[in-house]
């Protein structure tokens, strides 16, 4: 069964250095990017995250010089599902957003970039079916938010286990993604002066939470956290390859820790698991 619409079913890696952010991210989150660019991406540095159980977690490009001019920067990026591109990306323009790269056909779907009404950089993404290897999981045991694509798990290591976007305008996103990727906002956790953590529900799983961003030099952009085995020493892995901890460790409700960091390049991004020894 496929992906519901508004499914992360992709992570993408934009770096300005692509071996370096392999070794930095396979000490810190323990994967394997391959050495060699994917042959279907044409002209693109664009290589495939590995697993350690065979599965893929995202992909990885290059930032080339026109890129870069374009203003691109190091960041993570992600793919949520939909059931029509093209429809989709007229859909979003017309509520505000904009539309950064037109649709055009991979070997593993049809795939566009926007921005959401907030300046929120997305992937847009039909894959094709039956899914290519890359998305693909054994496909057993699925309930109704069963899948092709299995990069985000909520309890796995070396998967995205969760989703956060700091947002200038918190109510739109939440109005925007409900509207278009069917979200739902049913339970939240106060935060104080910092307002309300709204934890958002997706076909029977909490994929992450929506909050007003703090200050206006908070990036508006999806953060994701990355499950890793050890928080202690996936903190001395960060710091030890040249990646910066910009917050934590932070301990959370249920007893696992968090890390807010960014890698060499520029990217930031989140791990979370047991503190560990």
């Amino acid at each position: 069964m496929g992906n519901p619409v508004g499914s992360f079913i992709w992570y993408e890696l934009l770096t300005s250095d692509i071996d370096g952010a392999a070794v930095f991210y396979k000490a810190v989150v323990g994967w394997t990017i391959s050495p060699d660019a994917y042959p279907d991406a044409e002209d693109m540095n664009y290589r495939m995250i590995g697993r350690d159980d065979g599965g893929m977690a995202g992909g990885a490009m290059e930032i080339t010089q026109d890129m870069a001019m374009g203003g691109a920067r190091p960041c993570w990026l992600p793919y949520l599902a939909v059931d029509d591109v093209d429809a989709e990306v007229h859909a979003i323009v017309a509520a505000g957003g904009r539309e950064q790269l037109p649709a055009f056909d991979l070997p593993v779907g049809r795939i566009a970039m926007v921005a959401d009404p907030q300046g929120v950089p997305i992937y847009l993404m039909k894959p094709v079916s039956p899914a290519g290897q890359s998305l693909s999981s054994d496909g057993q045991d699925q309930d109704d938010a069963g899948s092709v694509s299995d990069v985000f798990s909520a309890t796995e290591t070396q998967h995205v286990r969760w989703n956060e976007l700091a947002s200038p305008d918190q109510a739109a996103s939440m109005a925007f993604y409900a509207r278009h990727f069917g979200f739902t906002f049913n339970e939240k956790m106060s935060m104080g002066d910092m307002g309300d953590y709204c934890f958002i529900g997706h076909h029977g799983q909490t994929l992450g939470a929506i909050m007003q961003r703090q200050s206006d030099q908070q990036p508006a952009m999806w953060l994701f956290y990355f499950g890793v085995p050890s928080i202690t020493a996936a903190k001395a892995a960060i710091e030890a390859h040249g990646g910066t901890v910009l917050m934590g460790p932070h301990e959370i409700p249920g007893g696992e820790w968090i890390i807010v960091a960014m890698d060499p390049q520029g990217a930031g991004f989140g791990v979370v698991g047991p503190k560990g020894a």
